[in-house]
């Protein structure tokens, strides 16, 4: 298989994956083997696009992720992002720079993890392009969707005396990673880290990007303003707080603690409120909605079997999160989460 052409490889790792009632159904004109592909626009809809990369020994090492699971979750990063905007993800277009240790059958198990990604939200992939790299692998996936016209939700419609809401529990991705991840240099605690529970380490693996969720607040109107917890749920906050110019104030007792990450924080002596506030990757929406659409609301997601909690609330001030303290006290939140151009 090392001696096939970039075109043989291309075919190799993506023929027979799409059917053509697939194609149709996605109104796919022309898919993969053109110079590019050909879509049939729709009328009453607007366009979503997005991209997402990630780098290995950046997003992804050896001991945190399986082939398989890296293809699914470069995918699964780009859908969270349309459904942060309300939307359904429709197309991807894929680009891969392969140094010499990925042989061809790894990156098939990386097109296997996407390819099923794109089979659980219904999207075809129609395109992309490969070429060597000459020491790590890097990944890009571009993802499209579309909105009911009008109907995007962004970050900047939260106003003051609104009510903060997730659409399900933070921290799971980072407590996963901590337990798959080596000790570091240095670190005074001695021996293994106790194994994580299954259900952190396939929220780490496989998160599930919250479409219904999202699809759900743009076609009732309810969500004045939405992010997905892709950095962090603090930074989400503040991002959210500074598109909108309002101050968010999140109650710590509010915020959706799964006890399996209470147990395994406990466990590794480590803060769970951490993990919650900085881990990021959790792909839950965070937003904003008015008071009065609270109760239905909650009974929608209730009937859909859907999580929907109310985190806190949104106040006039300068731009910002403080995060209200079960004793009541206040403290700011710091805008921290991941960045790839800040260290420590």
């Amino acid at each position: 298989m090392t001696s096939l052409d970039e075109f043989a490889l291309i075919r190799h790792w993506n023929a027979g994956r799409q059917s053509a009632e697939q194609l149709m159904a996605a109104d796919v004109r022309l898919g993969i083997g053109d110079d590019a592909a050909v879509i049939a626009a729709k009328a009453g809809r607007d366009w979503l696009l997005t991209t997402d990369t990630m780098v290995e020994g950046i997003h992804f090492l050896p001991e945190t992720m399986g082939d398989a699971d890296i293809g699914y979750k470069l995918l699964a990063a780009n859908v969270s992002d349309i459904a942060a905007m309300g939307g359904c993800p429709l197309h991807a277009v894929l680009s891969v720079s392969v140094p010499p240790a990925w042989v061809p059958a790894r990156m098939q198990a990386i097109y296997d993890g996407l390819y099923e990604c794109a089979a659980r939200y219904g999207i075809v992939v129609v395109g992309g392009d490969t070429t060597a790299s000459l020491a790590h692998l890097v990944l890009t996936a571009t993802l499209t969707g579309h909105v009911e016209a009008g109907k995007a939700v962004k970050r900047s419609g939260a106003n003051a005396d609104q009510l903060v809401f997730l659409t399900g529990p933070v921290g799971l991705s980072a407590g996963g990673l901590y337990g798959l991840m080596p000790r570091e240099a240095g670190d005074a605690r001695s021996g293994r880290k106790p194994a994580p529970p299954e259900r952190l380490v396939r929220a780490h693996r496989r998160p599930s990007p919250s479409v219904r969720a999202g699809r759900l607040l743009a076609r009732r109107g309810w969500a004045t303003s939405l992010n997905d917890v892709s950095d962090g749920l603090a930074s989400e906050a503040w991002e959210i707080a500074e598109a909108s110019g309002v101050r968010l104030v999140l109650r710590e007792t509010a915020l959706p603690l799964a006890g399996e990450l209470a147990a395994y924080a406990s466990q590794c002596g480590m803060n769970p409120l951490e993990w919650m506030l900085y881990g990021g990757e959790d792909y839950v929406l965070l937003g904003t909605i008015r008071r009065e659409d609270e109760a239905e609301a909650k009974e929608a997601f209730r009937a859909e079997g859907m999580p929907f909690f109310v985190i806190g609330h949104t106040e006039v001030g300068p731009p910002g999160v403080v995060l209200e303290q079960a004793d009541g006290q206040r403290r700011r939140l710091d805008k921290r989460g991941y960045n790839h151009f800040v260290k420590g």
